[in-house]
């Protein structure tokens, strides 16, 4: 065949493209392809013909970029950059979904209420809420779900166990969701990003408190008086202002306080020669921590607040207040 002749023969073939003409047929189904290499590697899912094998495990392939994708997994490649954070990905899907994230994007709605995703994998699992019963019922107490890992979570609330061990400490957890965002206080990695801010945070749970902040929702309102938080810990120990209650005791001495951070604070500063001879299991008990220094400037602004309202209310309290003031996160 001529130059001329192959250079014809392409042009046809490319032509047939932009017509949207599909000449080559399945012979085992219906279906019907614009190219003959389309249709060959169609006819593999038919035949079951897997020629891609990778060199790390013995996995075979029907097409050559499932096996590029596949080999990421082991080389541990990353190609796909984010352009709002400096986050990487095996694959594009994955870079799609994450850039999601930063614009706030939920594309994929639910027909039957006002929810909607960012991916179609949520949508889908959602939906069983919807037109799944509770099939899994769980033995030790009345509560059902929807899918059989839901049930398998649930169940190790009631045997204890803790099947997920974390590589970096002794802690074990009772899914693989607890463990992955306990090795994120480990590696310092934040994968959770604020879409309104630069801000990132290593748990989900910091980003949504933190989401308040440019929302300006105080869903958390104190029963004695008309002030509101963002968070419920911080309305927690707002509330210790009308009750009085000090739950934080001096082992050292009989003094007593309101905030976490006042104690800390007394302890260093009186019986600071204590501290160097307390085991480890006495320090994280006097440093147990809500771990939520990452909402510091919210926090500080909302104690400042009750400063006010402490003084307002007892004020009979209110050299305690300046002596020791209220930075319960120190």
């Amino acid at each position: 065949m001529t130059s001329f002749s192959q250079r014809s023969v392409q042009l046809k073939m490319h032509t047939i493209i932009h017509k949207g003409e599909k000449t080559f047929q399945c012979s085992h189904c219906d279906k019907y392809f614009t190219e003959k290499k389309s249709l060959i590697m169609h006819i593999r899912i038919h035949t079951g013909e897997k020629p891609y094998k990778c060199t790390y495990c013995d996995k075979l392939f029907v097409y050559n970029n499932s096996l590029q994708k596949h080999t990421r997994i082991h080389t541990g490649e990353k190609p796909y950059i984010c352009i709002y954070c400096e986050k990487s990905f095996s694959y594009y899907e994955n870079l799609k979904k994450h850039t999601r994230i930063h614009a706030g994007e939920k594309t994929y709605k639910c027909s039957l209420c006002d929810k909607s995703f960012i991916d179609k994998c949520r949508l889908e699992n959602h939906n069983k809420i919807h037109t799944v019963k509770n099939t899994y019922q769980c033995s030790y107490c009345n509560k059902s779900f929807t899918q059989k890992g839901n049930l398998e979570n649930h169940t190790r609330v009631h045997t204890g166990e803790k099947p997920y061990q974390c590589i970096h400490c002794v802690k074990s957890f009772t899914n693989i969701n607890t463990l992955k965002d306990h090795t994120s206080i480990h590696t310092g990695e934040k994968s959770y990003q604020c879409s309104h801010c630069e801000k990132s945070f290593t748990l989900k749970v910091h980003l949504n408190n933190h989401a308040m902040i440019h929302s300006g929702v105080k869903p958390y309102q104190c029963s004695h008086c008309d002030k509101s938080f963002t968070q419920s810990i911080n309305l927690k120990t707002h509330i210790r202002i009308h009750t009085g209650e000090k739950p934080y005791q001096c082992s050292h001495c009989e003094k007593t306080f309101s905030h976490k951070g006042s104690h800390t604070r007394h302890i260093k500063t009186l019986h600071s020669h204590h501290i160097s001879t307390l085991t480890e299991k006495q320090m994280d008990k006097i440093h147990d921590t809500y771990s939520l220094s990452e909402s510091k400037s919210e926090v500080k602004e909302e104690q400042t607040d009750s400063e006010t309202c402490e003084t307002n209310i007892l004020g009979e309290l209110k050299m305690e207040v300046k002596d020791e003031p209220l930075d319960m996160y120190e």
